[in-house]
């Protein structure tokens, strides 16, 4: 599919879609053509819904795995193939809503006590203290770390944005440090050991956080983003205004930000709940009526 690749490859670059977006799309048809063993341009409405159902009820894939799917196809048939939206009538599935576990600050310092080496320990500091996605703290520039306004400037970003975040204070001694250890051998903050003029894999990031989380005995869900969950949660715990928040962290819209509202501790705890308003005292019932 090498020519029909490059045409959907390019009508998504024209739309500005982020590089991971690109690839994850350009994986799920190959997906499909691989399932067929034909092109997907040669594949009827009903074979495309077939494969859309095999994925959610056979294969039993994630809610968020099988919408994925669904989109880089209807892009594939309705954007790059220009045909008609009866291609993909299975509606997409709606997901569970669940809230993230979140870490507390003492069990975000025990992750990064834990970890083995200083730049394994520079990466989890940088990611929490800016709240960085993995993909923005494993292709950190040398000039993207402001030491003198203590702010971290994350270059296209989701959505193709740049923004500024926060670099804690407290990670400067250990950024020095950092660099006297590993040197500055390419373009990157974080780099790979056989070829420094690449940005370290987010796959080791993911396995330096698991590695740290399990050595500090933790073992709520989730990967190294639950860094960029704390570090929101945190905040506005702390007393950080929505705004400035969804700044920070990169969000078009504020209701996403607000999702972070649902898990701060301090808020939910300053409120009473209407059972102790009723003054019932413990072991004693009301008299019958």
């Amino acid at each position: 599919m090498g020519e029909l690749r490059d045409r959907m490859v390019r009508e998504m670059e024209l739309r500005n879609y982020a590089l991971r977006t690109i690839e994850s799309y350009v994986a799920d048809v190959k997906g499909l053509a691989r399932y067929y063993k034909r092109r997907p341009d040669k594949l009827t409405d009903q074979e495309v819904q077939r494969y859309l159902l095999h994925l959610r009820e056979e294969r039993k894939l994630s809610v968020s795995t099988c919408n994925q799917v669904h989109c880089a196809l209807k892009f594939l048939y309705e954007v790059t193939l220009r045909r008609p939206q009866a291609a993909l009538t299975v509606p997409r599935l709606r997901g569970e809503q669940k809230l993230p576990e979140i870490l507390s600050q003492v069990e975000v310092g025990a992750i990064i006590a834990a970890t083995r080496t200083l730049r394994d320990r520079v990466l989890l500091m940088l990611t929490y203290g800016g709240g960085l996605r993995l993909s923005e703290v494993t292709t950190l520039r040398h000039g993207d770390l402001d030491r003198e306004r203590l702010l971290i400037r994350v270059e296209q970003g989701k959505g193709n944005k740049d923004r500024y975040t926060l670099l804690p204070e407290s990670a400067l001694g250990d950024v020095e440090r950092y660099y006297a250890e590993y040197g500055k051998p390419g373009p990157w903050v974080f780099f790979q050991k056989r070829n420094p003029q690449k940005p370290m894999d987010t796959s080791i990031a993911q396995k330096v956080y698991t590695s740290a989380k399990y050595g500090a005995g933790i073992h709520k869900q989730g990967g190294i983003h639950a860094l960029r969950h704390a570090f929101s949660t945190h905040l506005l715990e702390a007393g950080c205004d929505l705004p400035s928040l969804q700044r920070m962290l990169g969000h078009s819209n504020v209701n996403t930000t607000m999702r972070y509202l649902h898990v701060t501790a301090s808020r939910l705890a300053s409120h009473c709940s209407p059972l102790d308003r009723l003054g019932l005292e413990a072991g004693k019932s009301q008299p019958k009526r």
